[in-house]
């Protein structure tokens, strides 16, 4: 229970994020569904009840996972409550947030149990209704609910903003579902134009209600930039802009399609594949936003514009590491074995991992891990700089994912000093930890970066499944960097630290889907690919950069 509690802040950003990503899909598969799958099936000829079927299936099946996401999700909220305010779990279970999970899970099953039974011959109406439950039910556990002022207001917000979501990047799945059953027949543009009309109308949803919610949960500039509220709503801006772009070039190809009915469909296959990875990285960081007051609660504390100027000044890098023995931990450990020593009793340990005790640190800690990341960014930079002359056509440099395998070990070293083989802490015992494990997640990461990529430069692959792994994994190290938490005590810190990593978060996200794009847009779309060919060493360029200015003091 203990180590459930100390992980609960990180887990439930996590969980949240599934929960998310499984609702949007599952309302946005029903609503393709009753909208676009059964009224054009007529039309779409032999091809039309197949893909109303696949719909309904898909739809069934996120329905599936939003139901044992929030079972999960739930479960969790309860344990941690039981565990530490001593409810009983009737009590926690008759609380507003636990109805509101429970009838999610109730409608969310109906509908699974509905759609894999009889498919696409389900009334719409009641697939309209049961998401319609499942928006108000989710609308009932975000931070609307929670407000004293503009509560009614509020909820028509979320409630407006969950659905510009699940019609947009929840129906991308069920989009691409249709477009390979299609595979380039007339139908397609049929399919094409519509859904484009659907995405219009969600991301009108997303716009309008996102401008509404920054204002009413922001409240001013300063709460925008110096709150982490207001920095995670930045993130979220900059991926939509990420998705509006790859909408944009769906909608030309849809428009084009207008005139020249054979155009090939596949570059908007690749698009939508990206979007939905884009997608689903931004429904993250819709989930982290949970853990965070709003901005306009946050009146103290805040970071200001010459905070931030000071912090982000560059200065030389410090590539020059502290004695290990001058860290917080390190000392106090010494002290408590002297003064066992003079009991002649076991010295305790300084920290115990999963104990939810803060981590002490002092000044030699801030240098050890400005140290820590101004190296890694010399990695990142050699990199980023390799690939582009991979990129230019010099042969040495396409070995540079082996430059991977030195950061991996760097960071599986230095990057958590009390954990063995530098302190006292088992490696196992050290990810009880949610820093600790985080750090881990990113090391196995890395290698995987270093050993999938280096084969594929080696036997030069472009097609399977091996090439694809870099820029998932890429891309999956961003979203993961955006759920990333620093035990400090001070909140003003704790925002000046995650300034930087949120641009470390984008640049990674935008540098796999380069590649991912690079790799899956077809020979005909060569402009294209060679952009993304360049883009995404240039994004591997801006982390390592941004890791030699890293500064925590």
């Amino acid at each position: 229970m203990a180590l459930l509690i100390d992980l609960f802040g990180y887990l439930s950003v996590v969980v949240h994020g599934l929960v998310i990503v499984a609702q949007s899909c599952a309302i946005g598969a029903a609503l393709f569904l009753v909208l676009l799958a059964r009224p054009l099936a007529a039309d779409l000829g032999p091809d039309g009840p197949v893909l109303a079927r696949r719909v309904a299936t898909v739809a069934g099946w996120s329905a599936v996972a939003l139901a044992g996401a929030e079972a999960l999700y739930l479960s969790m909220q309860t344990a941690v409550l039981v565990g530490t305010i001593d409810l009983p779990v009737t009590g926690v279970l008759g609380a507003n947030f636990a109805v509101a999970g429970l009838v999610k899970m109730a409608a969310a099953s109906l509908l699974a149990a509905l759609l894999l039974g009889i498919g696409s011959a389900v009334s719409p109406a009641l697939l309209v209704a049961l998401a319609a439950v499942e928006l108000v039910s989710a609308t009932l556990t975000t931070h609307a609910t929670a407000r004293l002022d503009n509560r009614e207001w509020l909820f028509a917000v979320e409630l407006l903003h969950q659905l510009g979501a699940a019609l947009w990047i929840g129906g991308i799945p069920v989009f691409l579902v249709a477009l390979a059953r299609l595979d380039g027949a007339p139908g397609s543009r049929r399919v094409g134009a519509r859904f484009s009309r659907m995405s219009m109308a969600g991301v009108a949803a997303l716009l309008g209600s996102g401008a509404a919610m920054s204002v009413l949960y922001i409240g001013d500039l300063q709460g925008f930039y110096g709150t982490a509220f207001g920095v995670m709503v930045g993130a979220k801006i900059a991926m939509f802009g990420m998705l509006l772009l790859l909408g944009l070039g769906n909608f030309l190809l849809v428009e084009r399609l207008r005139f020249q009915p054979a155009a090939p469909v596949t570059r908007m296959r690749r698009f939508a594949e990206a979007e939905v990875g884009i997608g689903f990285t931004l429904f993250f960081a819709a989930a982290s936003l949970t853990s965070v007051p709003p901005a306009v609660d946050l009146k103290e504390d805040r970071a200001s514009v010459a905070e931030i100027v000071e912090r982000y000044t560059p200065r030389l890098p410090r590539f020059v590491s502290p004695d290990h023995d001058q860290l917080a931990l390190s000392t106090l450990q010494a002290q408590l074995d002297r003064e066992a020593a003079a009991d002649a009793t076991k010295p305790p340990p300084a920290f115990v991992p999963g104990s939810g005790e803060i981590v002490p640190r002092n000044a030699a800690d801030i240098a050890w891990s400005e140290y820590n990341h101004h190296w890694a960014g010399l990695f990142v930079c050699a990199i980023g700089i390799l690939a582009l002359l991979a990129q230019a056509g010099i042969g040495w440099a396409r070995h540079w994912p082996l430059v991977f395998v030195g950061l991996g070990l760097f960071l599986a070293l230095r990057a958590d000093p009390d954990v063995w083989p530098l302190g006292e802490q088992g490696l196992f015992e050290s990810l009880r930890d949610v820093e600790t494990l985080q750090h881990r997640m990113f090391e196995v990461l890395i290698f995987g970066f270093a050993f999938f990529e280096w084969r594929v430069r080696m036997r030069k692959l472009r097609t399977g499944w091996q090439p694809l792994v870099f820029p998932v994994m890429c891309a999956a190290g961003g979203a993961l960097l955006l759920t990333h938490q620093h035990a400090i005590a001070n909140v003003k810190d704790q925002l000046l630290i995650e300034l930087s990593h949120t641009p470390l978060a984008l640049s990674g996200i935008a540098a796999g889907w380069a590649r991912w794009l690079e790799l899956r847009l077809p020979e005909r779309d060569g402009a294209l690919r060679r952009l993304a060919a360049w883009t995404w060493p240039a994004g591997l360029l801006a982390i390592g950069i941004i890791l030699l200015l890293y500064r925590e003091a």
